[in-house]
Order: C-alpha cells, then structure tokens, then sequence
C-alpha cells in the first residue's frame, strides 16, 4: 500500500543524517530493492527503514512523502514519524531575537523526532559512546546480522534482520560481543541484555514512565549516563523535552549561549543545564527538536554530517 503524507517540514535526507537513527538505508537506483519512484528522471531521495521487526520503503518528492508499507502497519509509521505534530509551529514559535536557533531551524526544517523502539535505543546509544555516526551504523547493523531475527522480503538477494531482543543478545558470551569490535561498550551491553531478560530492567514500566522518573531509571543501571538516557528518552520514549548534551551540544552552548558574566559563579558540573534552561526553557515540551536542529547545524556547518 503507498501512502502520501505532504509537509514542508519532511526531510528524508536531513532525518537520516541527524544522529537518531541508524537502521535507515538509502536504497540505490537499479537495484532490486529500489522503489518504483526511483525510475524518475531526478531521483527522489528513498530509503528502506526498519523497526520493531517491520520494514518500510518510504521515498521524498519535494514535500510529496510516500510511505511503502502495509496497510496494518501505516498507523505505525506515521507515529514512528511523528506526522501528528505541527512542526510549521514547532519553528514558528522560536523567539526571532535567537538568530542562531533560527538559522539551525530553517537550515535543519525538514528534521523530526522519530519515535523508535526503546530496547533499540538504548543499545544503539550506549554503542554511540565515543563513536562517529558511520561507526555506530556499522556495529548496530553488525549485532543485527550476528543476533536478530530475519524479515521476511520480497527481495531473495537482498537480507533484512530485526534487531535483537534482549534474550537474544543475552545468549552472546562477553567474548562474542568484544569480537564484533564494540570494545569497552561490550560489557554495558553484556549486562543490560542480561537486565533486560531477566527483567531487572523492565521495558513496559519504562515506557509507561514521564521523562524525569524515565531519567531516574535509566541512569540506575550499568553503562547508562546521563547523555545516553537523555537520547533514550528523546528517540526511544518520545520525551520530546528531553536534550541530550555531547560534546557537539557543549561547543554550541559555549560559543552562542554562554555568558561569562551571568554564568561566573555557575558550578562546571551544572553549566550546561543552566544554560539550557535559561536559552531553551520558554520551549517547554519539546526543547529536544531544537536540541536536534542545533545539533545538524552545527555538523552541516563543520562537513561533518555522515
């Protein structure tokens, strides 16, 4: 089944470079799992998406989104999408003395918080951990080869796995792990697959959770700061006003928001919050969408987006 979702606030290209998702995969013209949209004389972006063991083939012709999926399974995407949300608000209500915010909002327009499944996210961000973006998509699609089950497809030559569960990666020895190359991050994900399966670390409670008893949680168990339960909470529970801090997130805050003179007797380890909730509190409620335009603007504008 296609479905057509148009928005001026849909991008394709800048969602799949935006640092939240690691399963979206251009699909490439000529090949046999390339959309019917690709025979086009200019190509329109496509890609191949996978969550919650469902795949979905979704391709962009200006504002024109067609979603390619089946029709039980469109009401997920749309929410993994967030297609409810008035995102033409979003960046209309962003203060017009901010220049900075603002430029990040037009030049990152077509940017939305996807709702993914938390599980995911919260292996996904802890392999994130001093990692680039290329790296993280490699080792994610790794432990999916390695671990998760396969989808069924209609391409014979092509594999689509789902990502693991917590039994299934619970069943991989530590050793197993540290060969796939995730390193110190190997003993994290050991024991929080172990958590998981044996529920000490209860998903269905999680997900039930507001965003600061969510925070309380996740920072309760091994591998899990505040940064990695922060991108939980943003991608994986879709506390839209939770607001990730990396090191990306630290030099913008420095350079566009920090005040040597109001921020002087500020304790180092509280700066940032201050600052953001000094710069970004008016945008109670969904201050992680700015955090993500930042984010991209700040990498567009190093040539350091992929």
């Amino acid at each position: 089944m296609n479905y057509i979702y148009e928005s001026s606030c849909f991008d394709l290209k800048q969602i799949a470079e935006s640092g939240q998702c690691f399963r979206m995969t251009p699909v490439i013209p000529d090949t046999p799992a390339s959309h019917k949209l690709l025979t086009c004389e200019n190509p329109p972006t496509a890609y191949e998406i996978i969550s919650c063991g469902r795949k979905l083939g979704i391709s962009q012709e200006g504002c024109r989104i067609t979603f390619d999926c089946p029709k039980e399974e469109l009401d997920f995407w749309k929410n993994y999408f967030d297609c409810e949300r008035d995102y033409e608000a979003v960046i209309a209500s962003i203060n017009p003395e901010d220049t900075y915010l603002s430029s990040a909002a037009q030049a990152g327009r077509g940017i939305r918080i996807l709702h993914q499944e938390p599980w995911e996210m919260i292996i996904t961000f802890v392999i994130s951990q001093q990692k680039t973006i290329p790296n993280i998509r490699a080792l994610v699609n790794a432990l999916c080869l390695r671990y998760g089950s396969p989808l069924a497809s209609e391409n014979k030559t092509s594999d689509s796995y789902a990502f693991p569960t917590p039994h299934q990666l619970a069943a991989a020895s530590l050793e197993e792990l540290l060969d796939l190359k995730l390193g110190y991050r190997a003993k994290y994900i050991h024991r929080l697959s172990h958590d998981a399966a044996e529920g000490r670390l209860d998903l269905s409670i999680l997900s039930s959770m507001d965003y600061t008893s969510a925070m309380d949680y996740l920072t309760g168990f091994y591998g899990i700061g505040k940064k990695v339960a922060n991108c939980i909470c943003l991608f994986g529970l879709h506390h839209v006003e939770a607001f990730p801090v990396d090191t990306w997130i630290q030099k913008i805050l420095l350079e566009h928001y920090f005040d040597e003179q109001k921020y002087r007797h500020t304790p180092k380890g509280s700066l940032y919050e201050h600052i953001i909730e000094d710069c970004f509190g008016q945008y109670s409620g969904y201050a992680g969408i700015m955090q993500q335009y930042i984010f991209y603007y700040e990498r567009l504008r190093s040539n350091r987006l992929n």
